[in-house]
């Protein structure tokens, strides 16, 4: 069977739940499989994730002009932040270092000043919110894959996963959005800076997907063929809370 007519198979079956399980099994034919596949939500996951995969892998999200830009951004609120977070805070993040390790040749341990010394993207884009709300600003950063090639990624990744300096906040994305132009490490916003009430000091955007996916306080980088090693195997803490692994607008 061609893609095409996957994708063809995999509309037709959304007509119906029970169909809906036979779009999960051709995406498992074609390795389209989120790592929430399972539960009674899993085959509308694996219809949504692999549908999308085939129509819009390379897909970019809309950049906007700079008069564009949010006149006040909303920053939504962050739980209390820890004595770690606040010590980098307090010597301006001069020792924050972002890691680099799992299926690389190369771990790394990258300062901002290092991070700020690989070729650097601008992108005035909006940060949509599952819960309604957005924004529109300037994301000044360092795409993801200049890191993942820097660091020697292996040629049988499949997933990234990033983390907050607060363990219980990670993120997972596939390699699609991982070497995706548009994801960035962000440090920068709005020619300043990014704040900490923004994420700061370093932030993955990631503009194709829903907000949550764009975790703040970043400080760590795992590449990995498979998923079922890190917390409770659905592909990052979101889903473990409720809401979906992949969350493309």
């Amino acid at each position: 069977m061609t893609r095409r007519r996957m994708i063809v198979a995999a509309v037709a079956a959304g007509a119906g739940v029970s169909a809906a399980g036979v779009a999960a099994r051709l995406a498992r034919r074609y390795g389209l499989v989120p790592p929430d596949s399972g539960g009674i939500y899993g085959p509308g996951e694996t219809l949504t994730y692999a549908t999308q995969r085939l129509l819009t892998a390379h897909s970019t999200a809309r950049e906007f002009s700079r008069n564009m830009i949010s006149k006040a951004p909303f920053a939504n609120e962050i739980p209390p932040l820890k004595d770690e977070f606040k010590r980098h805070q307090s010597a301006g993040f001069k020792e924050w270092k972002l890691t680099i390790d799992g299926m690389v040749a190369h771990p790394a341990s990258l300062s901002l000043a290092d991070l700020k010394a690989l070729p650097i993207r601008s992108q005035v884009t909006e940060l949509a919110c599952e819960e309604g709300w957005s924004y529109i600003a300037e994301w000044i950063g360092t795409p993801l894959f200049e890191v993942l090639h820097a660091a020697g990624m292996l040629t049988q990744a499949r997933y990234v996963i990033y983390r907050s300096i607060d363990r219980d906040w990670w993120e997972s994305i596939d390699m699609a959005d991982a070497m995706h132009p548009q994801t960035l490490l962000t440090y920068g916003m709005n020619d300043d800076d990014l704040p900490v009430r923004f994420g700061g000091p370093l932030r993955l955007r990631l503009p194709r997907q829903l907000g949550y996916k764009s975790l703040k306080f970043v400080d760590s980088i795992t590449v990995t063929d498979s998923m079922k090693h890190f917390g409770k195997g659905l592909g990052s803490s979101s889903p473990e809370g409720g809401y979906a692994w992949y969350a493309g607008i």
